[in-house]
């Protein structure tokens, strides 16, 4: 019998249980074995989710077992659960790498520091586990899962998902899972069989039951084990004959609250106002639960009737039979008497310790508005996010809004609440925060918050085209208010338009441009950001020559800002040395964004930086780096839900002239489909190494059109379209094409930009000056990292050489092209010199593909970091994987290619995954 529950004894909560507890008997097993598991117990309140969850515990007393219990009450109390969970094994924090440590470190209080990101906190809590199941393995028990805070429950079904090969456990209960943990292993936990059923139902009355009234009982219960032993509590065999009538899940819950509120009637004032207080406490505390009832008068002897009725176990822990009993005796008290017992809770709750509890029992104890708990209620919610609970201060803040009598200050708060709400993912509750702030008259100010709160969940949705007419209008009425707010939303404008990137929004950029040009000069020497904003303003209103020298000075001061800075702006730094075709700058300032993201932790933001990196990487021809890159990008945006356009996948396979895996990538970018700007560029690239010149043309075209700006992706697609018409025998355009890409190279004195446009020059010269051109455009190109641009020089130089008939000097052209081409891996380009090679006599056979497909993508990218001298926590921090599943990996890579250790990898790794990984 459980000693802390009379009448409800091991065996009787589990009968009926047998496969049940089979699996989670295997699941223990399985962790003693060293492996990984995972898995959700579903079913409805009182199906017995709880004594399986106990079971398993007490089968596993080998094991290290932590437990959490979700609590309805504390699902807005950031973390709240993973407390819980990891408060007993914090004293292995110093196992842990810095990055790691110092999050949890944060996210627990032990110091103060910037939010940290929830994957980094993520990450941290799947590290921890491992160090903890290295000692014993592991097994983390969770229940009443449908209650965790939204931190938690991220958190743990993300460490959930990356287990692997770690002997740890995580098991939840959960009447309906979150959406988190759909995605897990599942049981459904169903009502017992008949016989079971009525076995426990006898045992639950103490007088004989007629075997009708009996049936009856179970079949309008359907098996669920508590009903079965509480709904019969205190009623007599007459009041049983009339059965209780056909019930769903939700009308069972209700009835079997109402059993618990029968039993409570059987108790003083003080044992109900006792169980209220611990209802009302959801830490379980019982040294916090005497203070409060001290406060209220309630003696000690208050308890005894409590624990002898089975509702309540007071012991290391307060602990209710079932959640049920908790969420009924709180429902069932009287509004008063709630507030009153709040009250005492928030002044026996140590402010210093647990600031965030006791603004939460103020709140609940306060009936109208009260603006010493409001302003208390949002300095917790400034400090839950600092902590990187952003769902949570929203929370705080929407409560003291409605404690809020002054309508400016009301404002002001349901407006911080929005905000919140919108950088916590939660889209729909920031439009009805802010809606509820434009309920009452704004201030001018307030007003043009609320459209840039409404702009900033169009960016959260994806919707850039949508956000950029609503930046730019709050960035206009911000002005008279806030010169550096509007300078900051117009920044952020700028790159929701680099996102966009759709021809029709042409007209809201240049009308951003315009507005930032008309802003007032800030005080002060010029910021980094001013320089950046001001530059891409002037490159567009202006064009290239003027906006040069701003842009210069903006790239100079933004190489070396510090990791705030790059987080917000870093990626449009990129864009600036990309706009001065400064491909070395562009490159160094990307790996070094991408080192710093990397190093502070902020995962969400970094397949953005490590996009602009993977398509640098793909430009010099390194391919195999730039798929290494790329599958980064793949296993963040898993685990973080990043959905940007795979522009380094388009470049790659663009460049590598693969028209399938090409087409599959522009599908990825669904409905902004040929719109996007990079994709015409992707299209353009891949038609042009697929001699399909008409195609090349009608992708590039738009670089010409009206709705075409000075922006540096518009440029790029400019020798495309010079390549693609001459081809095409349309030299009109491709005139118009070389006359807009000689203005925008016309600044600059570098290899890149004068490499490139004599290359386009000579396309469109006569033979005397043209042979000069190409010369001088492969000398220059050669000189760059660019091998992609060079090799194509060659190409295009073998080509006329062949059509001037100087067959001799075009093989050279075309052999050496051939080979720079087929090395690279550009297969449409190297084919098309191949044919220009056997035209020009000259037979060259087809490079055989390997095709070995011996080793996983995971593996393959493993290998790669491994063999560039990365250790296990390295590779694991990159990957979201723990250690010891990254040494899992490796073992199968050495079988694999019959290897014993890391020093053999560079042998071994043949073919595309020559290439060692950049950054």
């Amino acid at each position: 019998m459980d000693s802390r529950f009379p009448g409800t004894g091991r065996r009787t909560r589990l009968r009926g249980r047998g496969s049940e507890c089979a699996l989670l008997d295997d699941l223990a097993s399985a962790i003693r074995r060293g492996q990984s598991r995972s898995l959700v117990l579903r079913g409805e309140a009182g199906i017995g989710k709880t004594a399986l969850l106990d079971y398993l515990v007490a089968s596993a007393s080998d094991l290290t077992v932590v437990r959490a219990v979700g609590v309805e009450s504390e699902m807005e109390l950031a973390y709240a659960s993973l407390h819980q969970l990891c408060g007993p094994l914090l004293d292995r924090l110093d196992k842990l790498p810095a990055p790691q440590r110092q999050a949890m470190e944060i996210v627990f209080g032990l110091s103060s520091g910037a939010a940290p990101d929830r994957f980094l906190v993520g990450l941290a809590v799947l590290s921890l586990f491992a160090a903890v199941a290295e000692e014993r393995p592991l097994l983390c028990v969770i229940d009443d899962a449908q209650w965790l805070d939204q931190t938690s429950e991220l958190t743990l079904a993300f460490v959930a998902r990356r287990l692997l090969a770690e002997p740890v456990g995580i098991v939840f209960g959960a009447r309906e899972p979150g959406e988190e943990l759909r995605h897990l292993p599942e049981v459904e936990v169903r009502g017992v069989g008949d016989d079971d059923a009525r076995a426990l139902l006898t045992s639950a009355v103490r007088f004989k039951l007629d075997a009708a009234v009996r049936d009856r009982i179970v079949a309008e219960t359907r098996g669920n084990p508590l009903a079965l032993l509480e709904l019969p509590q205190g009623l007599t065999a007459t009041q049983l004959a009339g059965g209780f009538g056909m019930m769903g899940a939700q009308a069972l819950t209700g009835r079997i609250q109402e059993s618990f509120v029968r039993r409570l009637e059987l108790l003083s004032d003080d044992g109900r106002r006792l169980l209220l207080v611990a209802a009302a406490e959801p830490v379980g505390d019982p040294l916090l639960l005497w203070r409060a009832a001290d406060r209220l008068g309630i003696a000690p002897s208050a308890a005894d009737a409590a624990q002898a009725e089975g509702l309540l176990a007071i012991g290391e822990r307060v602990t209710f039979h079932h959640p049920l009993a908790r969420s009924a005796i709180y429902r069932s008290a009287a509004a008063a008497d709630r507030r009153a017992v709040h009250q005492a809770l928030a002044e026996v709750t140590d402010s210093e310790a647990d600031p965030d509890r006791r603004a939460w029992h103020l709140a609940a104890a306060t009936a109208g508005p009260d603006e010493q708990v409001a302003a208390e209620l949002e300095r917790v919610a400034g400090r839950a996010q600092a902590r990187g609970g952003l769902a949570a201060a929203a929370a705080f803040l929407l409560r003291a809004v409605a404690l809020t009598s002054e309508t400016g200050r009301r404002a002001d708060r349901a407006l911080a609440a929005a905000q919140a709400s919108s950088r916590a993912g939660e889209l729909d509750a920031a439009l009805r925060l802010v809606a509820m702030a434009e309920a009452r008259p704004l201030s001018e100010f307030q007003s043009a918050l609320a459209v840039r709160i409404r702009a900033h969940v169009a960016l959260g949705a994806r919707r850039w085209t949508e956000a950029l007419p609503l930046l730019r209008e709050a960035a206009a009425r911000l002005e008279p208010f806030d010169v550096d707010l509007a300078r900051e939303t117009y920044l952020t404008a700028w790159g929701a338009a680099g996102m966009a990137e759709d021809l029709a929004a042409r007209d809201v950029i240049v009308e951003i441009c315009r507005g930032v040009r008309a802003l007032p000069s800030p005080q002060g020497a010029l910021r980094p950001r001013d320089l950046l904003l001001d530059g891409f303003a002037q490159l567009i209103i202006e064009g290239y020559p003027a906006a040069t020298p701003t842009l210069q000075r903006a790239a100079l001061a933004l190489s070396g800002m510090p990791v705030e800075d790059v987080l917000r702006w870093g990626w449009m730094a990129v864009g600036a040395r990309a706009a001065l075709w400064d491909y070395d700058g562009w490159y160094a300032v990307a790996a070094r964004n991408v080192q710093l993201v990397r190093d502070a932790g902020e995962f969400a933001a970094l397949p953005i930086h490590l996009t602009y990196l993977g398509m640098a990487t793909a430009w010099t021809g390194d391919f195999a780096a730039a798929e290494s890159l790329i599958a980064e990008i793949d296993s963040v945006a898993a685990v973080t839900g990043s959905r940007l356009p795979p522009y380094a996948l388009l470049r790659l396979r663009a460049l590598q002239g693969r028209d399938d895996e090409a087409s599959a990538a522009i599908e990825r970018f669904g409905g902004q489909g040929v719109a996007a700007i990079r994709v015409l560029w992707a299209i353009a690239v891949l038609n042009n190494g697929l001699a399909r010149y008409p195609e090349a043309v009608s992708a590039a075209r738009p670089a010409v059109s009206e709705a075409a700006l000075n922006h540096w992706v518009f440029v790029w697609m400019l020798p495309e379209l010079v390549e693609a018409a001459v081809r095409t025998g349309d030299i009109g355009l491709a005139r118009e094409a070389h006359l807009r890409l000689a203005q925008a190279t016309r600044p600059y004195e570098g290899d890149f930009p004068l490499g490139i446009e004599a290359r386009c020059r000579a396309l469109l010269s006569d033979r005397g000056a043209a042979d000069g051109l190409y010369r001088e455009a492969i000398e220059r190109l050669s000189r760059t990292p660019l091998r992609t641009e060079a090799a194509r020089a060659r190409l295009l130089y073998g080509e006329w050489l062949r059509r001037e008939n100087r067959q001799t000097d075009a093989r050279e052209q075309l052999r050496t092209a051939h080979d720079m081409l087929a090395t690279i891996g550009m297969e449409a380009f190297a084919e098309r010199a191949r044919r220009e090679l056997a035209a020009a006599g000259e037979n060259v056979r087809k490079r055989a593909v390997d095709t070995r497909q011996d080793l996983t993508a995971q593996e393959r990218q493993i290998a790669r970091l491994a063999r560039d001298g990365l250790s296990n926590p390295e590779i694991g921090a990159r990957l979201f994987l723990s250690s010891r599943t990254v040494e899992w990996h490796l073992r199968n890579v050495f079988t694999k290619l019959g290897i014993r250790s890391r020093r053999e990898l560079k042998r071994a790794l043949v073919g595309p995954d020559s290439q060692p990984t950049m950054a």
